[in-house]
């Protein structure tokens, strides 16, 4: 008759092996779950900053035309579009110019631009357009 001698650490071993081959996988499983959170959260403000931006265009546009139907416009004014709003200010700098202060929000994102533009006789002629931080 043989006897089988079992090794008591043989089970051990092999629940440590459960163990360390778990925590990896959990680890792994971590790491793409916040790798993917952080892709949507920055495809998100890439969102919001493009659409900041047209906001912010938009409002421009409406204050040029503010301009147009009359040239002595000078105020701020705000709108709602969409996800946003955004605001404009137009200032008298000279006679023929006006200097135009827009900003738009969409969630957390900002964005400001800064135009002037110059009043002829049958036009409005912009001068500067930028974005501003």
């Amino acid at each position: 008759m043989v006897k089988s001698i079992s090794n008591p650490e043989s089970g051990y071993v092999a629940l440590l092996a459960v163990l360390i081959v778990g925590a990896v996988a959990t680890a792994i499983a971590l790491v793409l779950l916040t790798s993917g959170a952080d892709s949507q959260r920055s495809a998100l403000v890439g969102q919001q900053s493009k659409q900041a931006r047209a906001l912010a265009v938009a409002c421009a546009e409406e204050a040029l035309q503010q301009i147009h139907d009359n040239i002595a416009f000078s105020k701020a004014n705000t709108i709602s579009l969409g996800q946003g709003n955004c605001t404009y200010t137009v200032a008298v700098t000279a006679p023929t110019t006006r200097s135009i202060t827009v900003s738009a929000t969409v969630g957390n994102v900002v964005k400001k631009i800064q135009l002037y533009a110059t009043i002829g006789t049958s036009s409005i002629s912009i001068t500067s357009w930028q974005e501003v931080s």
